[in-house]
């Protein structure tokens, strides 16, 4: 590994849907990420690919979370370098344990998290190097990732603890509150975190942007295939566009075009 390990960088995400096969087809389709499969020990692993390498995971969403009426959702893993204290920090500042830190051979060891407000999450050590980069992201990486909750600053607090994150540039949306951009390294921010409204169905959660080389071109193609548009396209301060989306199985996602350089 590298000598600095990237704590709290976003480093794999795992779509947990009903129907992985069909899924895989979508996402391939749309985003026009590759596709592979790992055979691990508990049977087969599907993954998403950036050129050759493997870029995100595909599992069927677990009994307990189809039984509580879950719907289907992106879980992002955050990088730790130590996932057992990290999960045992989560646990004393409030959070739920939703998988106990475990080893998957020759990949790495993980656990999966709910914060103290609900929104669920993933914390990973990888056995090999950590992949991600700090820079901008490229067409296909995931480009944001924002947290809809019900306390900001409390969720932030529990973040920043367990993770290091810092405060960036904050955006006040008047009746809606503020909009609060943090990051892992100075001028790059990760992500946005803001008071979850009302009418928004479900409990707190993160909601995982893909940069795309056109958000309307984009539109059409998630249509086409099954998907729906709830959001969008917007344009965004800094001139960038964005869309929230659901996949034919009812995952939530957001695409992202960048206009700026970078």
């Amino acid at each position: 590994m590298s000598t600095e390990f990237p704590r709290g960088r976003f480093i794999w995400h795992e779509l947990l849907t009903t129907d992985p096969e069909a899924a895989q087809a979508f996402y391939a389709g749309v985003i026009g990420w590759g596709t592979t499969v790992w055979e691990g020990e508990k049977g087969p692993y599907p993954m998403f690919t950036r050129g050759e390498t493997p870029y995100a995971g595909i599992m069927e969403k677990p009994d307990g979370a189809e039984a509580a009426g879950a719907p289907p959702c992106w879980l992002p893993y955050v990088a730790s370098p130590d996932v057992d204290a990290t999960t045992a920090r989560a646990r004393e500042l409030g959070a739920d344990v939703w998988v106990e830190p475990m080893t998957i051979p020759t990949v790495g060891r993980f656990a999966v998290l709910a914060d103290p407000q609900g929104a669920t999450f993933a914390v990973y050590t990888p056995e090999g190097e950590p992949g991600g980069h700090d820079g901008p992201p490229e067409i296909g990486e995931h480009s944001w990732h924002e947290l809809a909750t019900t306390d900001p600053e409390a969720a932030f607090a529990f973040y920043q603890d367990l993770f290091g994150w810092q405060n960036a540039t904050a955006m006040d949306m008047g009746p809606a509150g503020i909009y609060q951009m943090y990051g892992r390294v100075p001028d790059v921010p990760l992500g946005g975190i803001f008071s979850k409204p009302a009418e928004m169905p479900g409990p707190p959660a993160w909601l995982c942007y893909v940069r795309v080389d056109d958000v309307n071109r984009k539109i059409e193609a998630i249509k086409a295939a099954g998907g729906q548009v709830i959001n969008g396209p917007m344009e965004v301060p800094g001139g960038d566009w964005i869309a929230q989306c659901l996949d034919p199985q009812g995952g939530m996602f957001a695409i992202h075009h960048k206009t700026s350089a970078g």
